[in-house]
């Protein structure tokens, strides 16, 4: 236990290192576009509620199709659960196929209500709804079959649930409101209240003055409310366009708020920054979006974290931003089964899927995957199996330590007929304690398998004796530096037999 608490302790150190590019981690999602990143803790998960920029623009405007769910326990390797509501989920209200804009999710009482922004059908300006479903990955339904508000500059939904039990919520864009939500979560009570954003004491300098000379509101759009202590937090996106991250305080959700200054900057390659932040296993994470992802922009937009500790006082300190990201908060068990989705980093392929079950797919030769962090002790393991569905004969391949890295198993891998199998292959030489898996892929075309998920046998530590004669002609053998071998090989010894150690006499 001690050596594997100093191994651990190694690898965090090491993540910490802004020197160190192959643990480069934002953006978060690499096989998608994540703006508007909306986090929030249940148990032991961190669960992100995303929104989705198509890669296709039309009109060279935002292209917005659905939104998006992933979740993480160690904050690093994340895994996707699905694309749970798109604008179909409001048909009775929303435009289709497009503006599905800014969200955020919470519990209450077992059910999941999730707060999005979408254009109103037949009109130019948006609405805030609701869906509700049973668990955070759907499947969601409209309760009301409307929107909840409407009206120009009503967007960037943001839910609290305050200690007495009242919940809010506020949204706006250059304006601010928030109502009181019933406690079905589904309606409004008491109306809506306007707080006065052109106010520099509350929300900062102007950003300037329009032609008429009244003042332009540092306030911008993307509220984010929490409360810390006996304090309300108030996040947003400040400063106009660009735009850059700020918060206010107050000491009841009503206001009256206090500026207290910028966190972050302009978010590389994007001229919108939206986000929140959060604690989680004891850590405080500040979730926002730039445009750092290969193809992106201020249309193609991805999440990324950064960890900061708040002063003493409970203000936020200015947080800068880096491609490292965060630390790990805890290793992979190898020995358990583990989703192919659950990811850190990935090229080419693609996660599907719903509730029901995700999977990667669009998997073609030169892709890859990467998991970060998979401890697999002082023993190791020997024997690695995957699940699959193959159109074709391909292969996957594991490697450790990079993409190009050491070759330490081919699953080859035979045409499924649409259903899913699983394949299994023996190690070269054994893997132990902890490093990066990659998995890369060899084939023809594209497409070649979908990928549901992954498992290695661990070597037991148990030793049982044995004579050479007595050991099945078919097991799989391995000497103690792991080169295979069959019966006629061996001698007086200990060997690996089927995953356990073997005293042959």
């Amino acid at each position: 236990m001690y050596n594997k608490i100093l191994r651990y302790a190694l690898m965090l150190w090491i993540a910490c290192l802004p020197t160190v590019s192959i643990l480069s981690q934002n953006p978060i999602i690499c096989d998608r576009y994540t703006p508007d990143p909306a986090p929030y803790v249940h148990g032991d998960t961190l669960y992100l509620f995303v929104d989705h920029d198509e890669e296709q623009l039309e009109n060279g405007y935002y292209t917005m199709k659905d939104w998006l769910l992933y979740s993480t326990v160690d904050m690093v390797n994340w895994t996707y659960r699905g694309t749970p509501l798109t604008s179909a989920t409001f048909s009775k209200w929303a435009k289709q196929d497009n503006d599905c804009w800014a969200s955020q999710c919470i519990e209450r009482n077992g059910k999941w209500y999730w707060y999005v922004t979408a254009t109103i059908k037949g009109e130019a300006y948006p609405g805030i709804g609701v869906a509700v479903a049973d668990s955070p990955a759907g499947p969601y339904r409209d309760p009301i079959g409307k929107p909840l508000v409407k009206g120009w500059f009503k967007i960037d939904p943001s839910v609290f649930i305050d200690d007495d039990g009242q919940a809010y919520l506020f949204y706006g864009n250059n304006m601010l409101w928030y109502a009181k939500l019933t406690k079905s979560m589904t309606a409004i009570t008491g109306g809506e209240k306007e707080v006065t954003t052109k106010d520099e004491t509350a929300f900062g300098p102007y950003k300037g003055y329009d032609d008429n000379g009244n003042p332009k509101t540092n306030f911008e759009e993307a509220s984010w409310i929490y409360k810390r202590g006996n304090k309300y937090y108030l996040e947003y996106a400040a400063g106009g366009v660009p735009e850059h991250w700020a918060y206010s305080s107050a000491d009841n959700i009503t206001g009256p708020w206090t500026y207290q200054g910028k966190i972050m900057g302009e978010a590389p390659n994007s001229f919108t920054i939206h986000g929140g932040s959060v604690e989680y296993k004891g850590h405080h994470y500040m979730f926002y979006h730039n445009g750092n992802l290969p193809g992106g922009g201020g249309f193609h937009r991805s999440t990324c974290i950064e960890e900061f500790t708040p002063n003493q006082d409970g203000t936020i300190p200015y947080i800068p931003f880096t491609s490292e990201g965060v630390a790990q908060l805890q290793t992979v068990n190898p020995y358990e089964r583990q989703e192919a989705e659950t990811i850190n980093q990935c090229s080419g392929v693609t996660c599907e899927g719903d509730y029901n079950q995700c999977y990667v797919t669009n998997i073609s030769k030169d892709d890859y995957i990467k998991v970060r962090g998979v401890d697999f002790g002082e023993t190791g393991t020997q024997t690695f199996s995957i699940r699959v569905r193959a159109t074709q004969r391909c292969a996957l391949t594991l490697r450790i330590g990079s993409k190009t890295g050491t070759i330490k198993g081919k699953v080859n891998v035979q045409p499924t007929n649409g259903e899913w199998q699983d394949f299994e292959c023996n190690l070269s030489s054994p893997i132990k304690n902890i490093c990066d898996i990659f998995f890369t892929f060899l084939g023809n075309g594209s497409s070649m398998m979908d990928f549901d998920s992954w498992q290695f046998n661990e070597i037991s530590t148990e030793i049982g004796q044995t004579s050479q004669d007595a050991i099945p002609t078919e097991s799989k053998i391995y000497d103690l530096s792991g080169r295979k071998m069959d019966n006629l090989q061996i001698q007086r010894g200990v060997y690996i037999v089927n995953g356990k150690k073997v005293v042959v006499k």
